[in-house]
């Protein structure tokens, strides 16, 4: 896997990660994991944790990257979402 590829897969996994687990378009899925499990439950702690997220999250963005290497179907939204991430990032000292 290139440099490039791992960078990629790198930023994706960042905004992925920080969208299920913090961003407040997801919360509705937070809300229904906690009801359907219950809000002591694993999969509770899963989606709400970034570290336990990033795991599961990496593994299907550095499996995507590994198998479509240079495909414009992993290099675009891979890029989106990594320059998405690092705008949130400096966004925070940018204000």
């Amino acid at each position: 896997m290139s440099l490039t590829m791992f960078l990629l897969a790198l930023g994706a996994t960042c905004r992925v990660t920080r969208f299920l687990t913090k961003d407040t378009l997801a919360g509705g899925l937070r809300i229904w994991v906690a009801d359907r499990f219950g809000e002591e439950s694993k999969a509770a702690y899963l989606i709400t944790c970034s570290w336990c997220s990033s795991v599961w999250v990496s593994a299907v963005a550095v499996g995507c990257a590994a198998c479509l290497e240079g495909s414009p179907w992993f290099r675009i939204p891979a890029t989106a979402l990594s320059v998405s991430y690092l705008a949130g990032v400096a966004s925070r000292w940018l204000d």
